[in-house]
Parts: structure tokens; C-alpha cells; sequence
């Protein structure tokens, strides 16, 4: 695990240097994205470099996280909607070849298929996480198994009232979520990971310095062989 410690807008530099390299040695990579107020100076900074012509997805296959449960991709708060406006929409991605969990067909067979899909293309090169003051990734809370694949999870009371300053109150904030498990995020070839703020420097030490458990799932990233985790001065307090 390589831990890098800086500013907000120097992770975003760094990592998108990933990016570069990655698909300058193969340009039809298949990489996972995140959503939430983390990766969006990441974003803005892809979006940059691809219109400065230093980086292109024109041949790159994407696999979201997650999705809210009963919102329509069109939905102003769907992970669909977030992922058009601030990354696809901004670059040269061929839109066919975008992927989020379906929020309204969450049938075993449509959850099932993401996993497949994902393996059909190739399996995830490189996948970019988040982290939730309870160390959850994607949408997998404590006591998710660590083996599991994509799958619907009932969110936390905590998750919601930490994601419902973007509705107009909590009765509004989905109860449930499609994610992709955490073995479905631990096979990918790379991961980058990004925690940004002092609400999440317990989780960042549970994950880097405590135990293996599902009780903080991020803790599993111990056990894979290439991640590369940047955190802010506050994140990174505890540690």
C-alpha cells in the first residue's frame, strides 16, 4: 500500500498522473469510478488534460461503483447524472460504453450480469474509491462480507444524513443502493483511494493501521497487492 499525504488539489494532480500512464500503455483500459465530493477535483482535472489532448477515452470501457436504489438514471441525484455532468459529458468517452448499477432494475439477474459484464470486458484495470466516515467503500457498510459481488445493501441511518445535504431533506435520501461488492472492487488490477477531510481520519486509520474486518471494509485493501491510497492533512491526522 503506497500512502501519499497532500493538498486537495496536489492528490488530484498525482493522481491523474495514473490516469495518463495507464492508458498511454493501453488506451481501451477498463476503469472503475467513484461519486461524491471526493474525486471531483480528480475529474476536473481529467477533464482538463483531455482537452489539452494529453489524455483520451475514446477506447476506455467505465464501471461505476454504485447507484441509489428507484432513481432513474435522469434523476438530478442519480450517480448516472453525476457521472454525465461532471466527467462523461466533459470528455471523449464513447457514452455506449459507460456502466452504473441499474437503481430500478435491481433484479439477482441484473446484479449478477454487472459482475459478468465487468469480466466480460476484461476486468476493472484500475478502480477509484471514496470512503465513508464509517470506512464503508461503494455502498458496502460494516458487516458487509468481504467476499461479496455486486449486491443491494440497505444504507446506514448515518450514510443517509451524511448524503442528505444533496436533497432537499433525509425522507428523500434513497434507503437502499446497488454497489459493487468488495470482492467485485478487490479484483481489479489497481486501486486508488481518496479521503479528503477530518471526518474521515478514524476510518482512514482503521483502514491503514487496524485489523482486517468487515466492521471497517476499506480494511480489506490491506490484502491487495497494488493500492495507492492519498489523503489530505486532516484524513491523515490520526495516523
Amino acid at each position: 500500500m503506497k500512502i501519499i499525504i497532500a493538498s486537495s488539489e496536489e492528490i488530484a494532480k498525482s493522481a491523474s498522473r495514473q490516469y495518463v500512464e495507464l492508458l498511454k500503455e493501453k488506451p481501451n483500459a477498463v476503469l472503475g469510478f467513484a461519486t461524491g465530493s471526493t474525486p471531483l477535483p480528480l475529474y476536473a482535472e481529467l477533464v482538463s488534460l483531455c482537452k489539452e489532448g494529453k489524455l483520451s477515452f475514446k477506447d476506455v470501457t467505465t464501471f461505476n461503483l454504485d447507484e441509489y436504489v428507484g432513481l432513474e438514471p435522469t434523476h438530478d441525484q442519480s450517480y448516472r447524472y453525476f457521472m454525465n455532468t461532471n466527467l462523461f459529458d466533459l470528455v471523449d468517452v464513447d457514452k455506449s460504453r459507460t456502466h452504473v448499477p441499474s437503481g430500478i432494475d435491481t433484479s439477482d439477474e441484473a446484479l449478477a450480469q454487472y459482475d459478468k459484464d465487468i469480466a466480460l470486458a476484461g476486468g476493472l484495470d484500475m478502480q477509484l474509491l471514496g470512503i465513508g466516515c464509517n470506512g464503508h467503500i461503494g455502498f458496502n457498510e460494516p458487516g458487509t462480507p468481504l467476499e461479496s459481488l455486486t449486491h443491494v445493501v440497505e444504507l446506514t441511518q448515518n450514510t443517509r444524513e451524511v448524503n442528505s445535504r444533496l436533497f432537499n431533506d433525509i425522507g428523500e435520501v434513497p434507503t437502499h443502493a446497488a454497489t459493487m461488492g468488495i470482492k467485485t472492487v478487490m479484483n481489479a488490477r489497481k486501486i486508488i483511494l481518496i479521503a479528503t477531510g477530518a471526518s474521515k481520519a478514524q476510518a482512514m486509520f482503521d483502514t491503514i493501521k487496524g485489523p482486517v474486518s468487515s466492521a471497517c471494509p476499506a480494511s480489506v485493501l490491506q490484502l491487495h497487492p497494488d493500492v495507492t491510497v492519498y489523503m489530505d492533512k486532516d484524513a491523515a491526522a490520526l495516523l
